[in-house]
């Protein structure tokens, strides 16, 4: 069974974010603390600051790794983004090019404003 498949049949029926991440998290179990430039990556965020819309499950391509962190296109904003090592809750979850049209579709993206 691929990874997509086996994702598919988890999230039948699902709608909430929270619940659609942890199902994604529980399958792409191959991860990395450190992205490569190119990678695809998915991950939970939590930003310190205050006064700050975030997503709390980004999906992205790694544009560039930096001293502090990286920078990437996130998807869910369709926008380039910057990820803080300290900020990134676990490790960067990859994502193979093949399956990220199929987590385009998945809704759990999880805007929050902090």
């Amino acid at each position: 069974m691929t990874r997509i498949s086996e994702l598919m049949s988890k999230i039948e029926g699902q709608r909430d974010p929270d619940s659609l991440m942890m199902s994604i998290l529980e399958v792409f179990t191959e991860s990395e603390f450190i992205p490569k430039v190119g990678g695809y990556y998915t991950f939970v965020y939590i930003p310190k600051g205050n006064k700050i819309e975030y997503d709390q499950f980004p999906l992205v391509a790694v544009t560039s790794i930096e001293k502090w962190g990286f920078r990437g296109i996130n998807y869910h904003w369709g926008t380039s983004r910057q990820y803080t090592w300290y900020e990134v809750t676990g490790k960067l979850h990859i994502v193979y090019p093949e399956e990220l049209s199929t987590l385009l579709k998945i809704p759990y993206a999880k805007f929050t404003y902090k």
